[in-house]
């Protein structure tokens, strides 16, 4: 075997490699010799099939894994010796093409190729020290406490059937059929429908036109769909809802008491109004924890310069060009209508995959340094609390993860990013800033493009 490095320029490497005739040769009749034992043919005792015989019979098939296992072996080789970290899996070029592969097959000739690579840059961490952030805090207030229990109280609400039309505030209970230019539409139609009228949950001007309704009756109701609406397909359209009213109900009282908090599993409710407070505060928490990370993640992007894989930057740019042309074909915008063009957009979306690449392997390079790992405990907490998010069907969801092993990695790559960043976190300066719930939740047009 014969090995040439014949290429070492930025981040490329390419290898020149001759496996010899003999080699080849040598490798095909051990192989056949440990088949001799295995093998039962008939009109031969086990073990007696001359390897002559074998060789005619599976020859072919027998030197193509030979010459599989021989490429994966050099492939091992090169990597193993000159200490190499791949960026991805190696191209194999076979010199001569399928003839060549066919000639070493029937065992008439060396087979050469050349393994093309692509490595990681190397790239030295340092320190964090330089790194300086501002985390976001918000005090949670008494009002947002009470409003949060409101909406407990609104959706726990008792209704009771009323005589009369319906108010604001009323359930209507209905049956609606929708057109668009008098044809009906996907997802157009319901049956048994509650609607608080006030909720606005309805498209605008859905509820207003229910007002005054009574249990029976029927009207049209002539609405138009917002510009913005998420079924691009209806969005800024006219349309008509044919709709029966089945029941009105007027809401009840809700006693603000410990009795009302019994319902959440509270004994009081003081501990109630605690546990809101805690859950709004984990809420802003989670939005403050984004900004920091996105801020972070700024300062990391241009702190470090080095050479990024082609290979990586490419499989990003594709996945990230994926989502959009998708989301342009829902949409039914063109580029032009979006103020931009395609090379324009190429362009954009191009530097956000090298960002993406660049801050991937300076985590993965933090998160090695610090020897940072997710346990298998952490991982299945992390697939159950998945699983929970679809009730009713948590065990096909724990399922699917458990016999789709590579499907793990979407679970396992979030909770080593959190752990990383806290890593980074801890050695930066951070200084807290006291802020309104309003300047929290801005986000800037960077921060959703990344």
């Amino acid at each position: 075997m014969q090995v040439t490095e014949t290429l070492s320029e930025g981040l490329k490497r390419a290898y020149k490699v001759v496996l010899p005739m003999d080699d080849l040769a040598k490798r095909l009749d051990d192989q056949l010799n440990d088949m001799k034992n295995k093998v039962q043919i008939r009109g031969f005792r086990p073990g007696k099939v001359p390897v002559a015989h074998l060789k005619k019979v599976y020859g072919k098939s027998v030197m193509a894994d030979v010459l599989q296992n021989a490429v994966n072996e050099v492939n091992r080789k090169i990597i193993d010796d000159n200490g190499l970290k791949l960026a991805g899996e190696p191209k194999i070029d076979i010199d001569g093409g399928d003839q060549s592969v066919e000639k070493a097959i029937a065992v008439q000739g060396d087979l050469a190729f050349t393994v093309n690579l692509e490595v990681l840059p190397k790239f030295e961490i340092g320190e964090f020290g330089d790194v300086s952030l501002e985390r976001q805090v918000v005090e949670v207030s008494d009002s947002e406490v009470d409003d949060a229990l409101k909406n407990m109280a609104d959706q726990s609400r008792p209704f009771s059937e009323k005589d009369g039309g319906a108010a604001k505030g009323d359930k209507v209970t209905l049956d609606f059929a929708g057109k668009v230019e008098g044809v009906a539409f996907d997802g157009g139609t319901g049956t048994d429908m509650d609607v608080v009228l006030g909720s606005n949950s309805f498209i605008p001007g859905f509820e207003e036109q229910l007002e005054g309704i009574k249990a029976g009756e029927s009207r049209v109701l002539n609405v138009k769909f917002p510009e913005g609406y998420q079924a691009a397909h209806l969005a800024g359209k006219d349309a008509t809802f044919d709709v029966t009213a089945k029941k009105v109900e007027a809401p009840g009282e809700v006693a603000m008491d410990d009795e009302f908090a019994k319902k959440f599993g509270l004994d009081s409710l003081d501990k109630l109004k605690d546990a809101v407070r805690a859950d709004v505060a984990r809420q802003y928490q989670g939005f403050s924890r984004e900004k920091l990370k996105r801020a972070l993640f700024d300062q990391l992007n241009g702190k470090y310069t080095f050479d990024l894989p082609e290979m990586l930057v490419e499989q990003e740019f594709n996945n990230i060009w994926q989502q959009v042309e998708g989301e342009r074909r829902q949409s039914g915008k063109s580029f032009e209508d979006e103020g931009t063009t395609e090379e324009a957009a190429r362009a954009d979306y191009r530097k956000i995959a090298e960002r993406r690449v660049r801050l991937g392997l300076v985590l993965a390079q933090v998160g090695e340094e610090a020897k940072v790992e997710v346990t298998d405990d952490e991982l299945t907490q992390a697939i159950i609390a998945r699983a929970r998010q679809y009730p009713g069907q948590e065990k096909a969801i724990w399922d699917f993860y458990r016999n789709n092993p590579q499907q793990v990695a979407s679970i396992r790559a979030p909770l080593f990013e959190e752990k990383v960043v806290d890593v980074i976190l801890g050695k930066a300066k951070v200084a807290d800033k006291t802020v309104s719930k309003e300047d929290l939740m801005k986000a800037d047009e960077a921060e959703a493009a990344a």
